[in-house]
């Protein structure tokens, strides 16, 4: 990050650090997506197995990686206002919380993974494959919570196409150790679905050791030392972590279990339902990308303008990733109006699917543009290290508002499981209105008091 001046400038700084995090963030995606694609070539258990230990697995993640979110804003406040000095002891306090969070994780895990997968009514084979899976990704946890605290800390400093270029090299390592592990090549026994989890925990590796390669030997990193001059845990450091990644944490986790929820409702339809709603889910998550990479991009452009103090260029840099955000939105639900048929029939030759993907589609082109709104605010708020009261307009969003009103549609009107759908709209919607107002107060209040401290000075 640097300082700029005009409104172009801010684009291109803004573009520069963009695109890199969305391909990084596509780059994720498609993990996912090759674990499932591959596993389910192995069989139908293994398919099974895998989506519910991933089911399992993703929202204690999402949640539990606020709190490494939580160094960018940090790290961008400290880079904004000069003070580098402090910049390595935070990333060195927060790989040390990284590391414990992900022990006690891998420790509570082991004795609640059997009563949680036997609250699920499924065959013994797939509760076999699901835990082992779990457990096989538990070998990587510790290296996966510290490379984030890594990550964030490489693109709080702006330098986004690093992290790029890390999860570039380590998406064809993950298709090569599933190929080995789940058919059994090279010598390799055949672990089906379980050996996706185990692929799943060496990448976590590679991508660990490549970050501490690179902030090892390439600058600025190395500028920073951070594998040097060892300190001790401390506890009010983690404290300062925990204050900002806590909110942030439980902020992403009740957006995100409200989708997993509408999914848990969802069963109560035929099959053909259940299909539809996970293929429209699963294009709508490829869309959220974008929105999500302009919040990660705002925290880091917001928090080194606030840093530096200056507030109307974290305004303007705010509004800039809105309306970004917005038009990418509104191009990608033209798309999906005129292509609806396409997409709905990568995912299923059944006309039954097809024609109920279609109608859970033109939903999800209403609650993506909710999504372009909330979203970049969220990360626009995460920059000014103003989360509690985002936490709480989380949860009524989504859970006070959202859930229930879809409850009700699809139980008392004709709209049945589309109104879940409907719940997602609402919640979203609900979301981005009081996120704004938060935001536009925010902003306001300090443009006013940087106005009074420099007119005092004179």
């Amino acid at each position: 990050m640097y300082e700029t001046s005009t409104l172009k400038q801010k684009i291109k700084l803004f573009l520069i650090i963009l695109i890199p995090i969305l391909i990084t963030q596509i780059g994720m995606y498609a993990m996912n997506f090759f674990d499932t694609i591959m596993a389910g070539q192995a069989g139908a258990e293994d398919l099974a197995g895998v989506a519910i230990g991933s089911n399992v697995w993703l929202p204690i993640f999402t949640g539990l990686n606020g709190i490494m979110l939580a160094i960018s804003p940090i790290v961008a406040q400290l880079k904004g206002a000069k003070q580098d000095s402090d910049i390595p002891v935070a990333v060195k306090q927060g790989a040390y919380l990284a590391a414990v969070i992900a022990i006690f994780i891998g420790v509570a895990g082991f004795f609640l993974i059997d009563p949680v997968l036997s609250l699920m009514d499924i065959t013994d084979e797939v509760t076999y494959i699901a835990k082992y899976y779990l457990i096989t990704l538990g070998v990587g946890i510790i290296p996966l919570f510290v490379f984030n605290i890594y990550r964030s800390f490489i693109d709080a400093l702006g330098y986004t196409r690093i992290s790029m270029i890390i999860i570039l090299l380590t998406l064809p390592t993950n298709i090569l150790f599933n190929y080995v592990f789940i058919f059994g090549k090279f010598g390799f026994p055949a672990l089906g679905g379980i050996g996706a989890g185990l692929a799943t925990a060496l990448t976590y590796w590679v991508s660990f050791i490549i970050a501490i390669i690179i902030l090892q030997k390439v600058q600025p990193f190395r500028h920073y030392r951070i594998f040097s001059n060892w300190i001790r845990p401390s506890l009010k450091a983690w404290g300062e972590q925990l204050k900002i990644g806590i909110p942030i944490g439980f902020a992403i986790f009740f957006e995100t279990s409200i989708f997993a929820a509408v999914t848990f409702f969802m069963t109560a339809y035929d099959t053909y339902t259940i299909a539809a709603h996970q293929a429209a889910i699963n294009f709508a998550s490829l869309l959220y990308m974008m929105p999500l990479s302009i919040a990660f991009t705002l925290t880091i452009a917001v928090g080194f303008e606030t840093g530096a103090n200056r507030h109307r260029d974290a305004r303007t840099y705010s509004y800039l990733g809105i309306l970004i955000a917005v038009a990418m939105s509104v191009l990608a639900g033209g798309i999906l109006y005129i292509f609806d048929d396409a997409v709905a029939r990568l995912y299923s030759s059944n006309p039954n699917v097809i024609e109920l993907t279609k109608n859970f589609i033109f939903f999800a082109i209403w609650f993506q543009l909710s999504d372009a709104v909330g979203a970049p605010i969220q990360g626009i708020l995460r920059g000014y290290r103003d989360v509690n009261i985002t936490l709480v307009m989380a949860f009524v969003s989504y859970w006070v508002i959202g859930l229930p009103s879809g409850w009700l549609l699809a139980n008392y009107t004709v709209l049945g499981p589309y109104g879940y759908w409907m719940s997602l709209i609402i919640g979203l919607t609900a979301g981005a209105i009081t996120l704004y107002g938060r935001m536009f107060l925010l902003q306001r209040k300090n443009i006013r008091l940087s106005h009074m401290k420099k007119t005092s000075r004179h």
